[in-house]
């Protein structure tokens, strides 16, 4: 398998971007597309399997789409680590065709329908073309029409193509971060990269998600200044490192007032994405600027 970085692609990817270049006419069509975004670590696959809980619940039809070679992001919904679409394409000597849909698609909770990209071994390959392959093969299979909502959880290093590819379908990207400096320096890395893609495709911003967070001071004080919204918040309950630990999404723990309020935040922030969200162009800071602007006066 040889992938070829394209320097001069026909419609750039923003300056100075070197990208793997994708088919212009594999495209996610007729399905609302959510790309989840965040620093490494940060509750993406959290956020993702239980948004796509929250979905399927409100009647979606709905597929989420693990871009990480990690391939834990659809584990709470399964209940296994599934195998990777680039491990079962390896299986077939990378002959697509021989492939079937329960190969690679996995049923998991409340009917979300369940895929991990997975990625090349570390060092030998670029994750934008694993992303790119997997949607060429849910379209091939017809998988797609039959879909309300598709949903990526996107790795968190903002150079590598896997970051990027999914920007190539979503409509909306979602920031996920904590109310802390880190997660914050990292999310304004996001959004400059998003920014920089949407140039030339459909994708926008679609809010920030606050999460394992008891306030939100310091997140208000970035959003307020480059131009973004807080659009959901989840305080650092014990329950959801509960959840992960019994392989389960937050709808199917022992109920609790606390746990009863989260997952009326998940339904909240489904049906307002399913309503559509204002885009976002917001402007990101500098590096420097990020230092004087967060912390405690």
């Amino acid at each position: 398998m040889t992938i070829v970085l394209d320097r001069h692609p026909t419609r750039p990817d923003g300056e100075g971007s070197c990208q793997i270049k994708l088919d212009p006419t594999v495209r996610i069509e007729g399905a609302k597309v959510f790309a989840v975004y965040g620093k490494g670590g940060i509750g993406k696959s959290t956020t993702s399997s239980n948004l796509s809980v929250a979905f399927s619940k409100l009647g979606k039809r709905v597929l989420q789409i693990g871009c990480d070679p990690k391939h834990d992001s659809t584990f709470t919904l399964t209940k296994q680590l599934v195998p990777t679409v680039i491990d079962v394409l390896e299986s077939v000597d990378f002959h697509a065709e021989e492939l079937r849909v329960e190969d690679f698609v996995y049923e998991g909770y409340n009917g979300v329908m369940c895929v991990e990209a997975g990625g090349p071994p570390a060092g030998t390959g670029c994750g934008g073309y694993v992303v790119g392959q997997t949607v060429k093969l849910l379209k091939e299979h017809h998988l797609l029409e039959d879909t309300d909502v598709v949903i990526f959880d996107v790795l968190g290093d903002v150079v590598c193509g896997g970051f990027a590819a999914p920007l190539q379908h979503a409509e909306r990207a979602i920031v996920v971060t904590a109310n802390d400096f880190d997660s914050i320096f990292a999310m304004n890395r996001i959004v400059a990269a998003i920014q920089a893609k949407s140039k030339n495709y459909n994708v926008r911003i679609g809010g920030v998600v606050a999460n394992r967070s008891a306030g939100t001071d310091q997140i208000d004080r970035f959003n307020e200044r480059v131009g973004l919204d807080t659009i959901a918040h989840f305080p650092d309950l014990d329950v959801i490192r509960r959840s992960r630990l019994k392989k389960a999404t937050l709808f199917e723990m022992e109920p609790s007032p606390e746990l009863e309020a989260v997952q009326h935040e998940y339904l909240r922030l489904a049906a307002t994405l399913w309503a559509g969200t204002e885009p976002r162009a917001p402007a990101p800071l500098k590096d420097r600027d990020i230092f004087d602007l967060l912390g405690f006066d």
